[in-house]
């Protein structure tokens, strides 16, 4: 049964029996927004007539558009106060189906050029004058938004008469008001939202099949859905649809379901089942061209190439010219088997990257670039290797373990054997995974975002441009002649790459507090430290002593998983510089309103977007920007794993960070910058996306 036949049945009434009468209408509120005014099917009311059709009718102005009743993730939707009316019981508003439109990278829905709310109105005193006064609030939307309040007023005395085109008008959006039930032919057979509350899915099935089907779910004023995956099968009667939930109410009420096709509207409300509906085929994304893949893979060779001059290259060098200083007086043979091990440790960490992001990815899990560092056990492992290397190359103690055990990375002398070699490589590939260098961003989005063999590619291509340096060494050898000859200054180097080594150890701890929290932060050191007493000591037998090291190297691990603290990070920003957090819609709201937002998704462990905050971010001209009239700074903190934060980079294909957005009312969509900033990049987007286009009220 529809909800709004008798509206319809009365307006059709209307028509049939319309005459010339003057309409009724309410005066115009206009701007160039939106004109609004209130009209009825009727002229006046008639002798014991109980009820009126009416409608609110917007004609909105050029790419301006408003919102239903549930608008999406933001906006807000149309609202009527008629406390001021005379004669009304009780008006029953009704929604039209709405469309679809994407604003700020974010699906909402609501209407453009024009529509009328039909109105069934219930008198308190049949047949008696009517004054009506709406108090009306609703938000506009182009390039920018704007809340529009006002009043309209309607008196209709008592009386005969029909405005035909009112009539007539309101018929045609009563029409377009969604049936309830299954009366159109239409019904939902199973719907499944995930436990982690990430996706909705269900299947509807149609007596007519689907044409352009769409759908619109509701659950509540503080969830939100991203656009659909639709598809359909049998031929075209079954519709199988998955929604991601950007943002999730507490409270969740009945799930109600809106399905539009073309002319046909039909809300309802399923039962949730308890597993979701299987889709009723793959969707087998084309695979792109060999060119494509090659040229890709030069690009990711070109980003690793980069890697080894980005910020985090530090404690990488530290390790390659431990070696490359340890491997003078050898012989050829065994400085070019050295290196070519190395570049070999460097692929090896590469495919076993490339080997768990496939096994992450089938258990659908988020993946992306340096999440590692988001784990406080590995940076535990990270800080006791360093400070073991660190301790080393300033004498603590010497290592005569196997290197296996991967401490003779760190030493300044001696021959190291083909393992230590590529254990050295290995180690130097996972303290590059910190940073993001130019066009690593690109390669590694195709490969997340393709198939298993665009991810074993490009992680191959990416660690031949990491292992390059290593390889260059091993295929020519002779390039060490040109280093100078072992003596004294080794000792300094030793001292000097020990001292980086330390520095570098001392801002994993300072990650891990953020990331695990201090109390986890200060028991890895306390253990860290006692390791080192422990290996430092030298009456202690070898054997004993490294058998109660590998012992001992287990607290660290330990105290970093079992103290580690969940909450929230308690990083503060960077000074003179106002960040607000992060915040999806509230960019959007920003926008609205005119202002330019700057999103920066950065993270403790990120060296690059360390290095774009000192030498950009934090200076003039671009922080006396940022802190401008209308500029809003936002800063998403990925230091801890966030769901938020790892879809909203899905949006833009991203999976790993510096990452930088501008928004602004000339650019809704956003505008993505390098992930190495400059200050003329950053300049030229707020500049673009700004607008000084004003709107009249």
């Amino acid at each position: 049964m529809k909800r709004n036949v008798a509206l319809l049945m009365a307006a059709m009434t209307a028509l049939f029996f319309a005459n010339d009468a003057s309409a009724a209408r309410s005066e115009v509120f206009e701007n160039p927004a939106v004109a609004a005014r209130l009209l009825t099917a009727e002229n006046a009311v008639a002798p014991g007539a109980g009820t009126l059709s009416a409608g609110l009718d917007l004609d909105l102005g050029e790419g301006w558009k408003t919102y239903w009743r549930s608008p999406g993730e933001v906006g807000i939707p149309p609202s009527v106060d008629w406390s001021g009316s005379e004669n009304i019981a009780d008006v029953q508003f009704l929604w039209p189906a709405p469309e679809r439109f994407t604003a700020f990278g974010i699906e909402n829905f609501g209407y453009h050029d024009e529509v009328v709310f039909p109105l069934r109105i219930t008198l308190a005193d049949p047949g008696a004058p009517v004054r009506l006064r709406a108090q009306v609030s609703l938000l506009t939307c182009s390039d920018i938004c704007v809340p529009q309040t006002f009043a309209l007023n309607l008196s209709l005395p008592p009386g005969t008469g029909i405005d035909s085109e009112a009539a007539e008008r309101i018929t045609m959006f009563a029409e377009k008001v969604p049936e309830e039930g299954p009366s159109a032919g239409i019904t939902v057979e199973a719907a499944h939202l995930s436990e982690d509350m990430t996706a909705l899915t269900l299947t509807a099935r149609s007596d007519a099949a689907f044409r352009s089907p769409d759908v619109f779910p509701e659950l509540g004023i503080g969830t939100a859905f991203g656009k659909p995956d639709i598809r359909l099968s049998e031929g075209g009667r079954l519709l199988w649809a998955r929604l991601p939930v950007l943002s999730a109410d507490e409270a969740l009420p009945d799930l109600s379901v809106t399905i539009t096709d073309g002319e046909r509207a039909v809300t309802l409300a399923p039962q949730l089942t308890e597993t979701p509906p299987a889709p009723p085929f793959a969707i087998d994304r084309a695979g792109p061209g060999f060119y494509k893949v090659m040229g890709i893979a030069l690009v990711a060779l070109v980003g690793g190439l980069i890697l080894n001059v980005m910020p985090c290259v530090l404690p990488v060098l530290s390790i390659k010219l431990s070696s490359v200083i340890s491997s003078h007086g050898q012989e050829r043979g065994r400085v070019r088997a050295g290196f070519l091990a190395s570049g070999l440790g460097v692929l090896a960490f590469m495919w076993l990257l490339a080997g768990a992001t496939l096994g992450v990815q089938s258990i659908g899990l988020s993946v992306g670039w340096g999440l590692q560092f988001q784990n406080p056990v590995f940076l535990a492992l990270m800080f006791m290797l360093l400070a073991l290397f660190s301790a080393n190359l300033f004498g603590a103690f010497e290592i005569s373990l196997p290197s296996s055990l991967q401490t003779r990375l760190a030493r300044g002398s001696g021959v190291a054997s083909y393992a230590g070699d590529f254990a050295t490589g290995t180690f130097a590939a996972v303290l590059a995974t910190p940073c993001s260098a130019p066009f690593l961003g690109t390669a590694v989005a195709f490969a997340l975002s393709g198939r298993p063999l665009d991810i074993l590619v490009v992680f191959t291509a990416l660690g031949v441009g990491l292992a390059l340096p290593y390889f260059a060494i091993g295929l020519f050898p002779d390039l060490i002649s040109f280093l100078p000859r072992p003596g004294r200054w080794m000792g300094w180097i030793k001292i000097l790459l020990g001292g980086l080594l330390a520095a570098t150890a001392a801002w994993l701890i300072w990650v891990l507090t953020g990331v695990g929290g201090g109390f986890a932060a200060i028991a890895v050191v306390i253990s860290t430290a006692a390791l080192l007493l422990l290996v430092s000591v030298r009456r202690i037998p070898a054997p004993a002593k490294w058998t109660a090291a590998a012992a001992a190297a287990a607290l660290p691990l330990l105290a970093a998983g079992f103290l580690a603290d969940s909450g929230p990070v308690g990083r503060t920003v960077a000074a003179g510089t106002d960040w607000v957090p992060f915040d999806r819609a509230e960019i959007a709201r920003q926008v609205s309103q005119g202002n330019i937002v700057f999103v920066d998704v950065t993270a403790d462990w990120c060296l690059t977007c360390k290095a774009n905050k000192a030498l950009v971010l934090d200076h003039d001209p671009v922080a006396a920007a940022l802190a401008a009239p209308g500029v809003i700074p936002m800063q998403a903190d990925w230091t801890r794993p966030d769901d938020r934060i790892s879809r909203y980079l899905e949006r833009f294909n991203r999976f790993g960070i510096p990452f930088n957005v501008v928004y602004g009312p000339a650019a809704p969509n956003g505008i993505v910058l390098s992930e190495i900033l400059s200050a003329s990049s950053v300049l030229d987007a707020l500049e673009r996306a700004e607008s000084r286009s004003l709107v009249s009220r």
